[in-house]
């Protein structure tokens, strides 16, 4: 239900854009974002969008200021854009999104992940 996608190898200091798309039936998303991790390894927030009457936008400390997260209503999808990455960024991005629907009430979902390299 939930496609991530354009990941890929990015040098430090250029741009990179994560796209997550929901797919279904009569979507409401609560709330949609980013996680980030090696996998086995336990996934740490990097932003996400929450839907309460206005858009609440969270970041972890490590990429406030140079990633921009974004959201299209009407596409039901969210975007990650990844400015000035360094090697540390390097990491799966895994889209995750609490989603309600009339079929199953609201649920917590998880993409694929996408793998982005940081390097030169």
């Amino acid at each position: 239900q939930l496609q991530a996608s354009g990941g890929g190898l990015v040098q430090p200091g250029g741009s990179l854009t994560l796209s997550c798309a929901a797919s279904g039936a009569t979507l409401h998303i609560n709330r949609i974002g980013w996680y980030r991790g090696a996998p086995g390894q336990e996934r740490e927030l990097v932003a996400q969008i929450t839907r309460t009457n206005t858009d609440q936008i969270q970041y972890a400390d490590s990429v406030r200021g140079r990633f921009v997260i974004s959201r299209g209503y009407a596409t039901h999808t969210a975007y990650l854009q990844m400015n000035d990455p360094r090697i540390e960024d390097t990491a799966v991005y895994y889209c995750e999104a609490n989603i309600w629907s009339p079929r199953t009430g609201s649920a917590d979902y998880w993409g694929q992940g996408t793998l982005v390299t940081v390097s030169s």
